[in-house]
């Protein structure tokens, strides 16, 4: 039975959303219980004196009824609920406050921007896989919080003043969505980043993530028109148009774009689009977390790993009694695969990466039945919580590991978004290969392979005689260049 004792909450009251989450500690990891979710447009409430209106403040108390009931059980010093942009700046905050803390029964913090920007960098890093080295843009319903960092250390920290309500607001208030509106948003946007780009430039990054409604919203979209998963600067631009060619908020229709967001993705895009240009990002991934995250890691004061992807495959094989002996042997065939034709299929560190945690979790299938443990595996990774991965990361790890072996659906990997359908191809070929070689599950079996690759022709060379004193294999290896040619992927033995 579920102890109350052993629950967390955060609760977020922001610009645009109220947000609560309530989790537990597992195996140093957080399981998520409970996520709510309501839209109060707080920000939209500020007169011109900042002053909250009585209707928005309603919408705000309505809304924490709702999480109330939810935290009753919950001890209080396992909660923790914080304030920002809006509530920063409204007059009569105290009096929308009071009230929302009797509601609750518990404390409210109205955090600093620059406070939210440590927190929504803790809650990334605790939560998303790539390099050690981030910007991390989160922008808000009334904020916009820009941080760089370097593994757990935030080295910058910026919050600045403008949001998606806000924005919507003053740039499209008349509900207009044309190009004179994206101007004067963007405009505005990229004067309130100047003074701080050359900071953001000096400390660096590797890696852009966003943390914001607005990156979930292009993800949807991204996924349901069958682009990659990685924002740029270009594709952004493409929205723009297309949002300038419906003409009015009301008449706002992009293939995956919700209801829900519409109101505010375009002043969210214009922002966004600033930051690309003024800081000269190329591409941006989707954070795993965010605020609420970091609050709740911020309680149970778990260490940030640096390799937060390396951890979840530990605890997936771990959760799933996966034998991993076997799972490491396969990683080491797949990379020296890899390796060896890394230079003509192009592999790079993340194509290669991501084959690696494929290779990790391959067997987990076999935790369901035997018979279709590649369709199980599918379903697992599909369905699990994976911190540090992409949603289109999970997906073309899914793909991969329901095409680990017999027929092959090329469909699946062209529809996955994470990587090129021809690199998915590539990596499945790989992954394939050395799950045949270790299948005897013993190391000193394992022949020394020579793969070469001439463009989508694979060449196998074998130790002379190893063939014929391993038939099993052998066979496995003749049935698998019949089921490669199949899909024309052409693969010679020797």
């Amino acid at each position: 039975m579920l102890s109350a004792s052993s629950l967390y909450a955060a609760i977020d009251l922001g610009s645009n959303s109220f947000h609560m989450l309530v989790v537990r500690e597992v195996a140093g990891n957080i399981q998520t219980v409970a996520r709510i979710k309501r839209k109060v447009r707080l920000a939209a409430g500020l007169d011109p004196e900042n002053h909250l209106s009585d209707e928005a403040m309603a919408r705000g108390w309505q809304c924490l009824k709702l999480f109330s009931e939810q935290l009753q059980d919950i001890p209080p010093e396992q909660i923790r609920v914080v304030a920002t942009a809006t509530l920063r700046l409204a007059a009569n905050a105290d009096a929308f406050l009071q009230t929302a803390g009797d509601i609750l029964g518990c404390p409210i913090n109205v955090i600093t921007g620059e406070e939210e920007a440590r927190l929504i960098y803790q809650g990334v890093a605790h939560t998303t896989g790539g390099s050690d080295r981030r910007l991390v843009v989160d922008i808000g319903g009334g904020s916009t919080e820009l941080v760089t960092g370097n593994g757990s250390q935030a080295t910058s920290l910026f919050s600045l003043p403008m949001g998606c309500v806000t924005w919507l607001e003053r740039y499209f208030a008349d509900r207009h969505l044309g190009k004179a509106n994206f101007e004067q948003a963007e405009q505005a946007a990229r004067a309130m980043i100047q003074p701080i780009a050359d900071t953001l430039r000096t400390h660096g990054w590797q890696v852009c993530v966003g943390a914001s409604g607005t990156v979930q919203a292009l993800q949807e979209i991204m996924v349901a028109q069958g682009m990659d998963e990685r924002i740029t600067l270009s594709k952004l631009q493409q929205l723009k148009q297309r949002a300038i060619q419906c003409g009015k908020l009301e008449e706002l229709e992009i293939e995956g774009l919700t209801l829900e967001r519409a109101l505010v993705f375009p002043s969210g895009l214009s922002i966004l689009i600033a930051i690309f240009q003024e800081l000269n990002i190329e591409s941006m991934l989707l954070a795993g977390g965010a605020l609420r995250e970091g609050l709740v890691y911020g309680m149970l004061h778990l260490p940030i790993d640096r390799d937060i992807r390396s951890r979840t495959l530990q605890n997936i094989q771990r959760r799933f009694t996966i034998d991993a002996e076997q799972a490491e042997r396969v990683r080491q065939l797949a990379e020296s695969f890899s390796r060896q034709v890394s230079q003509q299929w192009k592999l790079d560190e993340r194509c290669r990466e991501l084959l690696e945690s494929a290779t990790l979790i391959h067997e987990i299938g076999l935790s369901v039945d035997f018979k279709q443990a590649p369709q199980h595996a599918a379903y697992l990774v599909r369905h699990l919580d994976l911190p540090g991965f992409t949603p289109a990361q999970k997906k073309l790890l899914a793909t991969l590991l329901q095409n680990q072996g017999n027929s092959i659906d090329l469909a699946l990997l062209s529809q996955q978004n994470a990587v090129p359908p021809r690199m998915a191809e590539r990596l499945c070929r790989l992954l394939r290969l050395a799950i045949i070689f270790a299948s005897r599950r013993r190391d000193d079996t394992l022949p020394a392979v020579r793969l070469q690759a001439d463009d989508d022709t694979l060449h196998l060379t074998l130790p002379a005689g190893w063939l014929e004193a391993h038939p099993l294999r052998a066979e496995l290896l003749e049935q698998e260049s019949h089921w490669q040619s199949y899909v024309h992927w052409p693969l010679t033995i020797s």
